[in-house]
């Protein structure tokens, strides 16, 4: 019987990282879609020459790549961030398949098509309140800046619906137990 394979989403601050710490605590591996591309994009002789070529020799040293040169084509147009994305997803896409792994954390999961890898999505969520705080704590950043950075991804309600579960990380309601419930239905899918 084919393994299910199972996506963790969420809007930034929702604590994707810190459910998918908890399925590790739990012997499940993970595949980390962000890691992965950064991890691929210092790697990957193919990757590097893509993106050579697409923004710039500089934008690597050596295997190096340049963050500011990256940044700066990026934020430039909408285009240039489209492009990478072409060269990034189909080379984090490949990789996530080749891993073998069940389970895969991806915060721009239906915006990088790589929904459709995956048989099941969980949706981690929190209230905008909860979540604005956890951004400005965790990265020294103003109310109204973190607020900028949430108005930019899909709504929370829009990516709940798309998905199969949700783990409701309000800091009031048990996660374990979410946790558990979630991992008992996809096993019970395998079968």
């Amino acid at each position: 019987m084919k393994q299910l394979k199972v996506a963790i989403t969420g809007g930034m601050g929702s604590g994707k990282s810190y459910v998918c710490q908890l399925l590790a605590e739990r012997g499940i591996d993970v595949y980390d879609c962000d890691a992965a591309a950064k991890r691929l994009m210092r790697t990957s002789a193919s990757l590097r020459q893509q993106l050579k070529a697409l923004v710039g020799d500089e934008v690597y040293c050596g295997n190096r790549l340049v963050k500011p040169v990256m940044a700066q084509f990026l934020l430039a147009s909408d285009e240039n961030h489209q492009a990478v994305n072409h060269v990034v997803h189909p080379a984090v896409a490949d990789d996530f398949v080749q891993s073998g792994l069940q389970w895969m954390e991806c915060a721009i999961l239906f915006e990088s098509g790589f929904d459709k890898l995956v048989d099941r999505v969980v949706c981690v969520t929190a209230p905008e309140e909860v979540r604005l705080r956890r951004i400005m704590s965790r990265d020294g950043i103003s109310r109204s800046r973190a607020s900028e950075w949430l108005a930019l991804q899909l709504p929370q309600e829009e990516v709940l619906a798309k998905s199969d579960y949700e783990i409701v990380n309000d800091g009031e309601r048990e996660l374990n137990a979410q946790i558990d419930h979630i991992i008992n239905l996809v096993n019970n899918k395998n079968k």
